[in-house]
């Protein structure tokens, strides 16, 4: 039973951070959230996996890293908007222009 708990939380996790990513689409900022929200539930189910295994956590480092590249791409995407812009709405900018 507590293996079946293991394997569950992550798997919430996940899916209600694809819920609020799908249906929040307006500021930038809460679509970012919703993603590192989606990595670090995905590194949850990555470690437990691994632990289950035994195997390295060697692995999951990496992840971590690309996570944190990920996130800080996003950041600078999201501070070039809105000094651009004026603001993180999708509404307010067309991605035809350059």
């Amino acid at each position: 039973m507590l293996m079946l708990l293991n394997w569950f939380l992550p798997i919430y996790l996940f899916f209600s951070g694809v819920f609020v990513f799908v249906s929040n689409r307006k500021h930038l900022l809460s679509t970012l959230l919703s993603l590192e929200f989606i990595v670090l539930s995905l590194f949850l189910f990555l470690f437990i996996y691994l632990n289950m295994l035994n195997y390295e956590i060697y692995f999951s480092m990496m992840f971590l890293v690309f996570s944190v590249c990920e996130g800080a791409l996003g950041l600078s995407i999201l501070v070039s908007m809105i000094r651009s812009h004026g603001n993180d709405y999708f509404n307010s900018f067309s991605i035809l222009q350059c």
